[in-house]
């Protein structure tokens, strides 16, 4: 458990030097998935923003994807989107390029800047919950606090 302290207490720390004032909590079960993560919640799963790194063929660079965890996202949608082709990144990558491990990633306080695409149908929740460093860490916030700590683009990627 000190491991799951340690990463939530770095990323709470991230969230204030960013001028958020809301907290982490830690899950006593993993929310590696937007399914576990509603399920521990007790929230609707489409309110879960799931943070999807992707792997640019051409240029190698990290892409961010952040969605509803009811929704699939649409590649191809992506590919027009960002100019360049999705990949797959292994967890390496991942790691790297946002400090965090699969499951874990939080939309925004990562190792390097990282270019972030919202999906729009996020905006129509009042709250909504992210992964906050950690498999078993989350925090709450709204849809117009995401859009402005991330600086993302709200986009249709679903």
């Amino acid at each position: 458990m000190a491991d799951v302290s340690k990463q939530a207490e770095a990323f709470q720390e991230k969230l204030k030097e960013m001028g958020s004032v809301r907290e982490v909590k830690e899950l006593p079960d993993s929310a590696r998935t937007a399914q576990e993560a509603a399920d521990a919640i007790g929230c609707e799963i489409a309110q879960i923003a799931k943070s999807i790194i992707f792997k640019l063929q051409q240029s190698g660079d990290p892409l961010l994807v952040i969605a509803s965890g009811v929704n699939r996202i649409d590649e191809q949608k992506i590919e027009q989107l960002a100019g360049d082709a999705p990949g797959k990144a292994d967890a390496k990558f991942v790691r790297t390029h946002t400090g965090y491990v699969i499951g874990g990633v939080p939309p925004m306080g990562h190792a390097e800047p990282i270019r972030t695409l919202i999906d729009e149908d996020l905006l129509q929740y009042d709250t909504i919950w992210a992964a906050a460093g950690h498999p078993k860490a989350v925090f709450e916030l709204t849809p117009e606090e995401l859009t402005r700590l991330t600086g993302a683009n709200v986009v249709h990627v679903c």
